[in-house]
Parts: structure tokens; sequence; C-alpha cells
């Protein structure tokens, strides 16, 4: 029954076809052997060696023709087949079609490969992958949203009272000295600056901390930990009017920048360790939604309407704790990561058990094997250390690549329209309120168009997404520098500036606002991950600080120009993010790490 049913399939099959799979099966042997010899082995050691590992199939002139991924366990001879199956999908359909190959679970083909390896009638089933459903939703939104909202709430809650905090400031100067005129009005600013930036500060020493954390506690563990510092910073905040102090304020923001710091690199980690690989990108972009969402809401009722006040700002300050009770009341109802249970704890049963919870279903089997499998080798791996980072090529280039996606981000510009969004509305021409609802209307486009990224990111890809919004970002620096410096003489410039400004937010939220938060958790495997992220979040921390610190100064110097500086930037940040930035959509992590490996080899 067997031989008749090949029999048919031959018969069905045109000379012309039957040509297209003898080239296939041709184009893998020799891509195998050539690739296999810079490493000086054979072909079969090497399947046997790397049977559901990465490989590249060439062409005679060895241009690649097409690369494949092995994310499943398959016997040496399973695995050349279903190569050459996919291979013979594209040669047939006429073009690289993955929706094609997405679609064909079962492949009933007879090819001769080598001469001792022949195969006939093989079933190969490609792994289901599970989707979105409602405890994945329900553990994004308790993770991201109780950690995300302190990120961007106290990101942008400085901006809107910032009149109200600075006569605060020089009114407790004025009853601890009794001096008649109070603090100058530089020194005011100074000690603003300070409130504003030592945010920045605890930043960088809570992202700096977040691999030992995330290793110790879990990464569920720590986000709930990381909890105490809110309800502190809270409490300086509230009665920090009360004790006429706005040193409790730069306290209460120290505190508060420690704990968006471990939230900048634990929220990421958890989400990308939880979601399924096509919809990794999604998951991670909802990281930044939320932030986008808190700085609109902070900006609302930081108006004077609302909370922005003389007696409201301290309430204003205080409401950063409203998420972190919502986060202590959801997140303890989620498992923690499967692959930091299995990995990092051995836990076998319990990892395949918050498996089956994420992806609501037990039919977890192949998806349970990869993280084993990753298991399985991150025990031949030693523990990732500062000078394997550096020195190891395989972990010193995907490190290289998350700082400067780090950098690109913060070196953008963007954290400038943030702090200071009310001064460039008035410095384009607009009063006091009017600036405000700019400001307002920057927030609800950044929203709309992180909530588009999220969309995107699964289907245009993370490289070309990161090189849109920079270059989109590029245009509009240079174009606003234009109407800052044309407005006088030119009225109407004013309006144009604020479409810009506009624009440049939205530019930055369809790529480099959510990106880099979550590719450093696809470029690293499990051990290497942490320590990764910790360097990588205390980068993005630090380019924060000196952006918020050294603005004002070279924006007084340089005036309206000073937006070209940031025009240089992004103009390089584009042109690294083609040149070295790989794409890491719908590839696992043994995955990505293969592509770094073979880079090495060369």
């Amino acid at each position: 029954m067997e031989r008749r049913s090949v029999s048919t399939e031959r018969k069905r099959l045109t000379s012309q076809e039957r040509a297209k799979r003898r080239r296939s099966s041709t184009w893998v042997v020799q891509g195998l052997e050539w690739a296999l010899k810079q490493d000086g082995r054979t072909l079969k050691e090497s399947i046997r060696l790397n049977s559901a590992l990465y490989f590249t199939i060439f062409t005679e002139d060895k241009r690649i023709l097409y690369r494949s991924f092995g994310s499943y366990r398959l016997t040496p001879e399973q695995f050349i087949i279903n190569v050459i199956f996919e291979v013979t999908c594209f040669q047939m359909a006429g073009k690289p079609s993955k929706k094609l190959l997405s679609k064909l679970d079962v492949a009933d083909i007879e090819i001769p490969l080598h001469d001792d390896i022949k195969v006939q009638k093989l079933k190969l089933e490609r792994p289901r992958q599970g989707g979105l459903n409602g405890r994945l939703l329900f553990a994004v939104l308790a993770s991201a949203v109780g950690s995300a909202f302190q990120h961007g709430y106290n990101l942008g809650v400085v901006n809107a009272p910032q009149a109200e905090i600075e006569n605060f400031i020089n009114q407790t100067a004025f009853i601890r000295s009794g001096e008649v005129k109070g603090l100058e009005m530089a020194e005011i600013k100074f000690i603003f600056s300070w409130a504003t930036s030592i945010y920045c500060v605890g930043g960088m020493l809570g992202g700096s901390l977040v691999g030992y954390f995330a290793d110790t506690f879990g990464r569920k563990g720590a986000l709930l930990m990381n909890n105490v510092l809110v309800f502190i910073a809270a409490l300086l905040f509230g009665f920090s009017k009360m004790a006429q102090s706005y040193e409790m304020i730069i306290v209460g923001r120290f505190f508060i920048g420690i704990n968006s710091g471990f939230n900048a690199g634990l929220a990421p980690m958890y989400l990308t360790e939880v979601a399924p690989v096509h919809l990794r990108g999604a998951v991670g972009t909802v990281y930044q939604l939320v932030i986008t969402i808190s700085i609109m809401v902070s900006q609302i009722i930081g108006m004077k309407s609302v909370l922005g006040t003389a007696d409201g700002w301290p309430i204003l300050f205080a409401l950063t704790a409203c998420a972190g009770v919502l986060q202590l009341l959801t997140l303890p109802f989620c498992p923690d990561s499967p692959k930091y249970l299995l990995i990092n704890k051995g836990q076998d049963e319990e990892a395949e058990n918050a498996l089956k919870w994420f992806r609501g279903t037990a039919d977890i089997a192949d998806e349970m094997q990869e993280v084993r499998k990753e298991c399985d080798e991150e025990k031949l791996r030693n523990t990732a250390s500062m000078r394997e980072m550096i020195m190891n090529p395989v972990l010193r280039f995907p490190l290289l690549i998350s700082l400067m996606m780090m950098v690109a981000q913060q070196f953008s510009g963007i954290n400038c329209a943030i702090y200071y969004s009310t001064e460039i509305f008035k410095q384009a021409g607009f009063r006091e309120q009017g600036a405000q609802y700019a400001t307002l209307g920057m927030g609800a486009m950044n929203v709309a168009m992180t909530f588009v990224s999220l969309v995107l990111v699964e289907r245009a890809g993370r490289k070309s997404l990161m090189i849109f919004g920079l270059v989109g970002m590029f245009v509009c620096t240079i174009l606003l520098t234009i109407c800052l410096a044309a407005k006088d003489d030119v009225s109407w410039l004013s309006y144009v500036a604020v479409v810009l400004v506009i624009s440049f937010v939205v530019m930055f939220a369809t790529g480099p606002g959510s990106i880099p938060w979550f590719i450093v958790n696809e470029l690293f495997t499990q051990g290497a991950r942490p320590l990764a992220t910790s360097i990588a979040v205390a980068t993005n921390w630090g380019a924060n600080f000196f952006v918020g610190l050294a603005f004002l100064p070279i924006s007084l110097a340089l005036g309206p120009y000073v937006f070209l500086i940031f025009s240089g930037l992004l103009l390089f940040f584009a042109m690294f993010t083609y040149k070295y930035v790989p794409e890491t959509k719908n590839r696992t992590i043994e995955e990505i790490q293969s592509m770094f490996r073979q880079r090495s080899y060369q």
C-alpha cells in the first residue's frame, strides 16, 4: 500500500516539478556540505550533532537560498527531508511564502538524498503554538500595568505642576531662612532639575540590580517585592508639603526611580518568557503601551482644573501607589515564568503546569520540549559573567546591539519632548493653557501609535519598524529646527512646530519606544538574559539622566538648533540598525543565538 501511494504521487508530478525537487535536493546537500567544511566536519556528522539546530541552504555559487530553523527534535533523515520539502514548496509556489509553509502540516514525499540516506513516506507535523487567551492576557496586564504605570506616570507627572512645585520650593526656603525674597530663580530651577533627574539615578541603580533579583526571587517574586518602594515614595510625596520639605520630594523621586528601574528590566523579561514565540513582540510592546497611557493620565490629572494646583500636587504624586495596589491584588494569581521554574529552579512539574496555565490548554508538549531543550543546553554553559559578556563574541555582539538600542531610545530626544513639552510649545508661540492642551494631544497620539505598533510588530518585524521610526524622527527634528528658528518671522510656523512635535512622538511610538525594552530579552538565552538586561536597563536610565540634565543648559546655549544634535544621533542609529540588528520576528531564542554563533565563526 505504501509503495503504491508513493508511485501514485510520482505520477501526479510533472517532469518540471520533479526537476525542481531534484534541484532542491541537490542544493540542500551541496549547501550543507559547503557550510560544514568550514568547521572541518562531514555531512553525516553534522546532521547527527545539529539535527534540531540552525543551518542555511546555499545555491551552487554560495548565495543564500533559504534559511531554516529546526525547532523540534527529528532524526537526521527526517530533518533533511523536512528541509527539502520546505524548499520545494518555495519553488513550486513561485515565491518564498511563510504563510504557505504554516498551512502545510503534513508532508508525504520520497526524495533520494545521499547515497546512504534514503527516506520514503515520512509524516512530519509542525508544532502547535498557543495564542492569546484570557489567562495570558490577565498575566500580561497584571505584570505590565502594575510596573509600567510607575515608569510612565512618574516620568510625566512633574511636567504640568512645575510652576506650583517651584513656588513650593521657594516658599519652603523663605520659611526656613526668613529672608524676604527667598531663592534666586536659578537656584529654584537647579533644585527642581534634581527632583526631576534623581528619578533617573534611581532607575540606574534599580536597573543594575535586575539580574540578581530576577534570579534570586524569580520574575514574579521580584515584581511583587518591588512594590515596597512604591509605598515608601507615595508616603514621602503625600506628606512633603505638610512637612514643608522639598527634600522629601527628591528622596521620594529617588525611591520611585529605583522601582521603575527594576520594573523596566523585570516586566519585559517576564512578558518575553511567558509569551508564545509568534506573540512575543506584541506582548513585549504592552509595556511601552502602558507607559504611554500612564504618561497621558499624569498629564490629564496634572492639569490645574484637576490636581495640578498648589494644594493638589502632593496627592497627584502620591497616586502612583494605586498601580502598586493593583499589582499586589492580581499578580499573585499568576504563576512565575515556566523557563525560570525549569531552568533556574529545576522544577519540571511546576514549569509544565505554569505553561499549561499560560496557554489555556494541556497541549503544550512541543513547547515544553523546547524549554527542556534550552534547559539541557544551559547546563552545558557556564553562568554568564561580566567578563564573558565582553570576551565571548556570541554574547558581546548582542550586548552591543542591546546597548545601542537603549541609547537610541533615549538619545532620540523623546524625553526632552516629555519632560519639557509644555516649554517647547510655549516657545512655539502658545500660551500656557494652549501649551498644556497641545501636550495632551501629543500624549494621545503616543498612545494611539504605540497600540498600532503592537499590531505591526509581528507583521512588519522589529528591525523595519525601528528603522522607520528613527528615520521619521530624523526628518521631524530637521524640520522642527527650521520652524523654531523662523517662527518670529513667520507666525504660522508655530502651528507647524506643534504638528512636527506630535509627528516626532508618532515616529517614536512606531518602534524606538517599545522595541528596545523587549529585544534585549530576545537576543539572549536564559543564563545570560538577567545580566544582559541589568546592563542594558542601567545604560538606558544613564542615558535618560544625561539627557534630562543636559537638555536645558544646551538648549539655552543653542536655542532652536539644539534638535540638530538629535538629528545627527538619529541618523547614526538608523544606519547601525540597518547594518547590524537582526530580525527576531517568529524566531526562537535558540534560533537567534545560532545566528550570532554563525557570525562569530566568520
